[in-house]
């Protein structure tokens, strides 16, 4: 069939994504491709497929041509905070983050035709550590390493939201899943015999299944009403020592070694302070407005979710 009897085959839509292999990441992009878009992914190794395309956010180039056609960006790339900050690791946290960012939104500025929506991580760690106080997207920053940074992070989408792009900052919470992030090693220490709280028990844990982190970037993306800061939270979290007491339960293990927070400081210095004891009481506000919907929205039922997954 020829001419004008031959019906126009749909375009595919296009994606990038820089962290696809990651905890998100890897389960967004078969997301997105079920959602009917093609995925292209940044490496900062030599691309080993047509998908893939070369960026080096350190040495500060990327293979332009992996925005042509591009409807999305989504950037999740950055370096792992979960290990004692030397000075090394901390030029590496804030660079990964910010000069990726700043590199990313440079390319889409000078895209010949820019993509609709870039969508850039961040974390909850902006606000710093902050006891009771509910916290939402309106609330103050906070003044430590993770919240300088995280105001760094989120500063460097500009040159794309210049543009006219619309820019969505996710701020994440603890992502719960077993293949990494917080939750493995606590698996893991429950496992053996060795769960209980960390310090006092009394800091704010707040989470979200990554099941809904998923969904809830899928959602922004298709919300033209989304655009700025968005806390990526479940509306319920949890004191510490209720985190920890749920977790023992679903995974029937003894919740009754604490760990001093003396000892989390001597082992892990300043990301003891930053990360296992800041207490971040967060509200997912904008996110609700939106409409948004959780899956999960209570610790046990996400942990049960994430934990079967994990088991199928």
């Amino acid at each position: 069939m020829t001419g004008p009897e031959r019906a126009a085959k749909p375009q595919s839509r296009v994606a990038v994504v820089s962290g696809a292999t990651g905890l998100i990441g890897s389960r967004l992009v078969p997301a997105l491709a079920t959602s009917g878009f093609t995925v292209r992914r940044l490496v900062r190794r030599q691309p080993s497929n047509a998908s893939e395309f070369r960026w080096d956010p350190t040495g500060g180039t990327i293979d332009a041509t992996a925005l042509d056609g591009a409807e999305i960006i989504v950037n999740l790339a950055g370096e792992t905070i979960g290990k004692r900050w030397t000075t090394e690791r901390r030029r590496r946290i804030r660079d990964s983050r910010v000069n990726g960012t700043a590199l990313l939104a440079n390319a889409i500025a000078n895209a010949a035709q820019p993509p609709r929506v870039l969508f850039n991580a961040s974390a909850v760690g902006i606000y710093g550590s902050r006891g009771d106080e509910a916290l939402d997207e309106n609330s103050t920053y906070g003044s430590d390493f993770l919240a300088s940074v995280c105001v760094e992070w989120e500063a460097a989408t500009k040159p794309a939201e210049a543009t006219g792009v619309r820019v969505i900052i996710g701020r994440n919470a603890l992502v719960l899943s077993p293949d990494g992030g917080a939750l493995a090693p606590m698996q893991t220490a429950f496992n053996l015999g060795l769960g209980g709280r960390l310090g006092d028990g009394r800091q704010w844990m707040s989470w979200i299944a990554r099941t809904d982190i998923v969904r809830a970037i899928l959602f922004l993306i298709a919300t033209d009403a989304a655009r700025g800061a968005v806390n990526l939270a479940a509306p319920n979290p949890v004191q510490n020592a209720q985190f920890v007491r749920i977790l023992g339960s679903v995974l029937r293990r003894p919740a009754l070694i604490p760990v001093p927070a003396i000892a989390l400081r001597t082992i892990f210095g300043e990301m003891a302070e930053g990360t296992l004891l800041a207490s971040q009481r967060i509200r997912p506000k904008r996110l609700l407005e939106l409409g948004f919907e959780f899956q999960f929205p209570t610790l046990e039922a996400a942990l049960r979710e994430e934990l079967r997954a994990r088991r199928a």
